[in-house]
């Protein structure tokens, strides 16, 4: 048998397969046609056609393409890597702590914090000490190691130190104010403040 590959049939001449117990024949000019499910048979004038020869359908199957999830890192990636996996390492230690004795809103406080510092590391690392390239701060934001929301409020002015985005919310505060942290030292009446959504004790661009 010869077996001639087409866009997406086999024109074969006389052959024989194995089909499980039992053996299946097809006769001259019949192609086996791939319909993306499995091969069915259909009638080709075949020109000329070689003597049969052996053929091994089980080492030809038409195979789907593999999607791989490989990650591709931008160059510069190896030296802020540690520094990020550390950061992911308390995060999680943050998630699973037990909060025993914390009110709720107290158990998320060292997340929101952890947060912060990754985001803030990343800003740093580009926009002021100029160490990583804009690829590698893009790819950084993309994969979630930094808030993209919270580093653009960081470029705006009086929002430099901002803590975190809920704190500016006015629908997320009484009176429809923004957090207490967001007040400048000199105009609180208490000294020692902190947030209620992410613990913070001052995010006032002037403290």
């Amino acid at each position: 048998m010869v077996a001639t590959m087409g866009p997406c049939f086999l024109l074969v001449k006389w052959t024989a397969f194995n089909n499980h117990m039992g053996m299946c024949k097809l006769p001259e000019g019949v192609a086996l046609v791939w319909n993306g499910a499995g091969f069915t048979t259909e009638t080709h004038r075949v020109a000329s056609i070689a003597p049969s020869l052996d053929f091994d359908f089980l080492s030809h199957r038409i195979m789907p393409k593999v999607k791989t999830n490989r990650v591709k890192y931008p160059e510069g990636w190896e030296l802020i890597e540690p520094t990020l996996r550390e950061l992911q390492g308390k995060m999680r230690e943050a998630e699973n702590d037990p909060h025993d004795g914390k009110r709720k809103c107290e158990a998320l406080w060292p997340i929101f914090k952890i947060a912060h510092q990754k985001s803030r590391y990343i800003f740093d690392l580009y926009h002021r000490r100029k160490e990583i390239s804009k690829e590698l701060y893009e790819f950084c934001m993309d994969q979630g190691y930094a808030d993209r929301n919270l580093i653009a409020k960081w470029k705006k002015p009086g929002y430099e130190r901002l803590c975190c985005l809920r704190c500016m919310q006015p629908r997320d505060h009484n009176f429809a104010t923004t957090c207490v942290c967001r007040v400048p030292k000199h105009l609180r009446e208490e000294k020692v403040i902190e947030c209620v959504h992410c613990g913070c004790r001052g995010c006032a661009s002037g403290d």
